[in-house]
């Protein structure tokens, strides 16, 4: 079962919140970029979520057309045969989707997940993103609650983002500024809206200084101790026990964390962490060293024929994978879920 079906998805989730860990989530571009983030999960021992955002679903729907629902539902589905070979369990999920983009991604994907649902099937994807981070936090809640309803439909958990993670990812742009922390009115009124579960179970990219991409020491200031404060604030409004936690949290914007941070935010309840900007670089990184030591091999120089086998894409594409691969291992052992594979 390498991917997982709703109640394993479920069940990974409630493991890591119980065991103060978080599974990697690994944005792939690929079939090559999924190899590498489903080998290296392996190489941990862990099991993990791969995740497409709206700009990687489009390159993966081919140029020519740039159909983001084309794109997920083919790399999806090639998961779902490839993952057999991995010693593992993996959750397949959709990043950040903006409101102008829903019709054109996550809720076709909810419909085709529904239709699988129908005939006894497990969903295509276990999760989907809704980013309203952008839009008013009303008009964002309002429309969680239609996808919230939809997704637990179709056994599926959503991921809301409720406040702006700082810089930009696949066109959504927001400042470095004071806006990138969630206030407890905001969770309260998460909770008040979405529930707690009753309504369906969903995760929540709640903003504590995140940002997008890598910056240099001194320019982002992460404040993970926030998210006790809104575990404790919600908790204390609806009964729950004292140090409970009645968030699923997800750390965006996570490349480039300290290890302190990434434990802070650990204990606070965050079961998921983004990777892409890291990730990305592990890939690209061996394979600029390869054309660097093969630059007379890569191009044809002074009117030679090259060296087809330095070319081949079969040459770089396999150091390119096993550094991507080593970057995910890494981020298993900071979040702790290596060696936490369901047996």
């Amino acid at each position: 079962m390498p991917i997982a079906t709703p109640e394993v998805y479920a069940e990974m989730l409630d493991r890591a919140k119980a065991g103060k860990f978080a599974y990697p989530a690994i944005n792939v571009t690929s079939t090559q970029t999924l190899h590498a983030a489903l080998r290296g999960f392996a190489e941990a021992e862990s099991d993990g979520i791969v995740q497409i955002s709206t700009g990687g679903a489009e390159f993966l729907g081919g140029q020519h057309n740039k159909d983001m629902v084309t794109g997920a539902v083919a790399l999806a589905e090639f998961a779902h045969i490839v993952a057999a070979k991995y010693d593992i369990t993996v959750a397949l999920h959709t990043d950040h989707c903006p409101k102008d983009k829903l019709d054109g991604y996550v809720r076709p994907l909810l419909d085709i997940s529904a239709e699988r649902v129908a005939k006894g099937l497990n969903p295509l994807f276990q999760s989907h993103m809704w980013d309203g981070s952008a839009e008013t936090l009303a008009d964002n809640l309002a429309i969680g609650q239609e996808l919230l309803a939809k997704a637990a439909a179709a056994k599926i958990i959503l991921e809301v983002e409720i406040t702006p993670t700082g810089g930009e990812e696949d066109g959504v742009t927001h400042e470095i500024n004071d806006e990138l922390y969630t206030t407890v009115d905001d969770a309260l009124r998460t909770a008040e809206a979405l529930g707690l579960g009753e309504k369906g179970r969903y995760l929540l990219a709640a903003s504590f200084g995140n940002v997008h991409g890598v910056y240099k020491p001194g320019n982002v200031v992460l404040r993970p101790e926030l998210l006790k404060d809104l575990q404790e604030g919600v908790g204390a409004k609806y009964g729950k026990a004292a140090g409970s936690q009645p968030f699923d949290f997800v750390f965006h914007g996570g490349s480039g964390s300290t290890e302190q941070e990434i434990a802070t935010a650990l204990e606070n309840g965050v079961v998921k962490m983004n990777l892409d900007t890291d990730t990305q670089y592990a890939f690209t990184r061996p394979i600029v060293d390869h054309v660097f030591r093969n630059y007379d091999g890569v191009l044809k120089v002074d009117g030679e024929v090259g060296n087809k086998k330095v070319y081949d894409p079969r040459s770089w594409g396999k150091s390119a994978e096993a550094g991507m691969a080593k970057r995910v291992t890494e981020a298993c052992a900071n979040l702790r879920s290596t060696g936490t594979k369901l047996k």
